[in-house]
């Protein structure tokens, strides 16, 4: 039997499918980096294709293990004010409703929620670019 314990996904007990496969695609490169060790097992010499495998294998491994890890959000800001979450009930109904933040007041929070919204955007499609990558080499990943 072959169990997969993904280190990175953190959180509680439910993630979407699309996170659990970009996370367990990664998981297997860092255990295959850090636990087969192939630099030890495999002339990555050998030939061109070899050699641009195992480049692009450190390349993927750095960007999950380093780069992708290192993103800070643009939503950390400390000098935006943020607006207090309010509800308000439903008039005739047994409902709440949440009441969206003044726009004037809160203006410069609009405008990070907006900036954040282009950085997951593209943060998004990193990740993407980058299994796409991995998925190019999956058959170099052996010993």
């Amino acid at each position: 039997m072959v169990s997969l314990k993904i280190n990175t996904l953190r959180g509680g007990p439910w993630h979407d499918k699309d996170k659990i496969l970009l996370h367990a695609a990664f998981q297997l490169l860092v255990d295959y980096v850090e636990q087969e060790k192939p630099a030890k097992h495999i002339d990555w010499s050998w030939d061109a294709r070899h050699r641009k495998a195992w480049k692009e294998i450190m390349s993927l491994y750095r960007w999950w293990k380093k780069e992708r890890p290192a993103r800070r959000s643009v939503l950390d800001r400390k000098n935006v004010r943020w607006p207090m979450y309010r509800t308000e009930k439903v008039p005739g109904k047994d409902l709440w409703r949440w009441v969206p933040p003044d726009r004037k007041k809160y203006a410069a929070y609009y405008r990070l929620v907006k900036l954040s919204w282009r950085q997951e955007a593209k943060w998004a499609a990193e990740d993407q670019k980058n299994l796409h990558r991995l998925i190019d080499i999956r058959e170099y990943l052996w010993t």
